[in-house]
């Protein structure tokens, strides 16, 4: 029997010992590069050394050096960041992946690769003559080695395809062992009769042979198939070739530059010639990986052996059916507001020709648009107040309860003969209080929705806004969303029209609070800032907590009949823009770091306009 290749023992601890002999005083330390050791260190040495080599010269300040592992030596130094990349085989990537974040940066372009790029997949071998072990699902009943229940071609790939043939590995063979690393003891074992089969990654066996260690006649492949380009024997598909892939804490400039010295690599160095490959390419399509994971319910996957979709269904048919009968109601009232938007469209657009029919004297043109501005405004103004009107009635009933209630109290007390003269003093002020309050909310409305000229003079900013948020609290208690308010103190004036800009505020944070509709973590709301940005400007800043805005949404979101509301107009935040604008300013929309989404507006301060007329 040749010598067995000794087994590879280096996990984090050896790792460790490795990476700390670096040169004292180095001003970086070396790229380190954790390399899967399936066939043992030394043959580890042999085929990659060369490439890692290939880097420190590239990387002459920083040098590089190779650390081999085995599985678990891998994880160990992903979690503990004692390496900087790791070239590991596709289904380990993968779950170093969903484990630690690891990213691909680069896929191995194996010299024996198939026509589609792939070079990974599983050969199960017997001793040649087993006339008994033809097909895959001849193993049952059988005795099958493989090298570790998290190998990917050793093992996952091979699974995958027993269970198609209809032969589960853990349940229908006779025998399942694992040898552990490395892979070559699985050729040996069946070799001398140990077990009946075993699973090799493939190419394994051919380099085997190559290497003088076994001879390929004394072996067959069980269920052989062929993939064009590819030239060692199959018993399976086959799956992306092996990945370079970064830490999550490995520095972007130095993946980069490693990404661009591998692609550079001139064809025919040695380094490829040792590792039996053609070069680098960039990252493949994992997906099939994923696809067999969750088929097998391994890695990223395992959760799903817990429950099946099968029982899910069976435990929730209701709520299914429930979500089923939401669904074709969402549908149906889908189809029936897209019909409406399409008819207002079209109306929309009818009217608009008409319009540019009729534009043929500019100045009356002019008049007729900013007519029919201040009108939209105004009707605006009475749209929003509209959509709130339960709630400011809410607010309304308040105070007319409380003086119903203090009156009804006085009338008994008086019918009774009991109370005195400083009780029905007490009860007059609250009355009187109570009535100033509900005569504060009527006067807030009707000076919101009085239609007026537009009317520029000095205003205060917190002033508007804390207007606009006590017509929207009755909406806010509501849905039960908390406005914030960061308000800056000693802002400058703006030369503006208070009640346009209450217009602008309001809107801003009914759309936040209908965006936050639904929201029930903790600690989400709505956020109304004021202050000065780098140009001395006025500030406001209205920071929701929502679902946020798609690319699409964002690049719209102030076009005129642009609305990601159902039923909705469009026309909002699309007046709100001509007012900022008409004031001299400029209103944005942009992503809330926490989530969600900000529409903030500057105007001019007071005396900005002044210098500048």
């Amino acid at each position: 029997m040749p010598p067995t290749p000794r087994p590879l023992r280096l996990t984090l601890a050896l790792a460790a010992t490795i990476l700390a002999v670096a040169p004292a005083g180095a001003a970086e330390p070396p790229i380190r590069v954790g390399v899967l050791a399936y066939r043992g260190g030394d043959h580890a040495n042999a085929v990659w050394e060369p490439t890692v080599r290939y880097l420190a010269d590239r990387f002459p300040q920083r040098g590089a050096e190779m650390v081999p592992l085995d599985l678990p030596g891998m994880d160990a130094a992903v979690a503990a960041g004692s390496v900087d990349f790791v070239l590991t085989n596709t289904g380990n990537y993968v779950e170093l992946e969903a484990r630690h974040g690891v990213t691909r940066i680069a896929t191995l372009h194996s010299s024996r690769s198939g026509a589609s790029g792939a070079a990974v997949g599983s050969a199960l071998i017997v001793r040649a003559g087993r006339d008994d072990i033809r097909t895959l699902a001849d193993l049952k009943g059988k005795s099958v080695m493989a090298v570790d229940p998290d190998a990917f071609g050793g093992f996952q790939i091979a699974w995958g395809a027993m269970l198609t043939a209809g032969v589960d590995p853990y349940a229908d063979v006779k025998e399942l062992r694992f040898s552990g690393f490395p892979v070559d003891r699985v050729a040996f074992a069946v070799r001398d009769g140990e077990v009946d089969a075993g699973v090799l990654r493939a190419c394994v066996l051919e380099e085997l042979a190559e290497e003088g260690r076994l001879d390929r006649a004394g072996f067959q492949v069980v269920g052989a198939r062929t993939e064009p380009g590819f030239g060692c024997a199959l018993s399976t598909g086959l799956y992306p070739d092996w990945p370079l892939a970064r830490l999550a804490n490995t520095p972007e400039d130095l993946a980069k530059a490693v990404v661009v010295a591998l692609f550079q690599m001139p064809d025919g160095h040695p380094a490829a010639l040792a590792g039996g490959y053609e070069g680098w390419t960039v990252p493949m399509d994992y997906q099939p990986v994923h696809g067999l994971f969750r088929s097998l319910r391994v890695g990223p996957y395992e959760h799903l052996r817990d429950v099946t979709l099968l029982d899910l269904a069976r435990e929730h048919w209701h709520w299914l059916a429930l979500a089923a009968l939401a669904l074709l109601w969402w549908a149906v009232h889908s189809l029936r507001v897209e019909h409406l938007i399409k008819v207002r469209t079209a109306e929309l657009r009818a009217a608009n020709r008409e319009l540019r029919r009729e534009m043929a004297e500019r100045r009356r043109a002019e008049d007729t648009a900013r007519e029919r501005q201040k009108e939209m405004d105004h009707v605006a103004r009475l749209s929003i107040l509209g959509e709130m009107a339960s709630n400011i009635a809410h607010e309304l009933n308040q105070p007319l309860g409380a003086i119903a209630n203090y009156a009804r109290g006085c009338t008994r007390r008086l019918e009774a003969g009991v109370g005195s003269t400083a009780e029905f003093a007490e009860a007059s002020r609250a009355i009187a209080a109570q009535a100033d309050r509900a005569g504060q909310i009527i006067a807030r409305i009707r000076d919101f929705v009085r239609k007026r000229a537009a009317q520029l003079e000095p205003a205060d900013v917190n002033g508007a806004v804390e207007a606009a948020l006590q017509l929207c609290e009755g909406r806010a208690r509501s849905g039960n969303i908390p406005v914030t308010r960061d308000l800056a103190p000693g802002l400058p004036p703006v030369l503006a029209d208070r009640v346009q800009i209450e217009q602008v505020v309001l809107n801003l944070v009914k759309n936040a609070l209908d965006a936050m509709d639904g929201e029930t973590e903790g600690g989400r709301g709505v956020t109304v800032h004021t202050g000065l940005d780098a140009e001395g400007r006025v500030e406001i800043a209205v920071a929701d907590r929502g679902h946020g805005l798609s690319e699409d949404a964002r690049a719209r979101l102030f076009d005129p009949f642009f609305t990601t509301k159902p039923g909705g107009m469009g026309l909002g935040l699309s007046i709100c823009r001509t007012i900022v604008e008409s004031h001299g300013g400029h209103l944005w929309a942009t992503d809330h770091p926490g989530g969600g989404t900000v529409v903030r507006f500057v105007l001019p301060a007071a005396e900005e306009k002044v210098d500048a007329g």
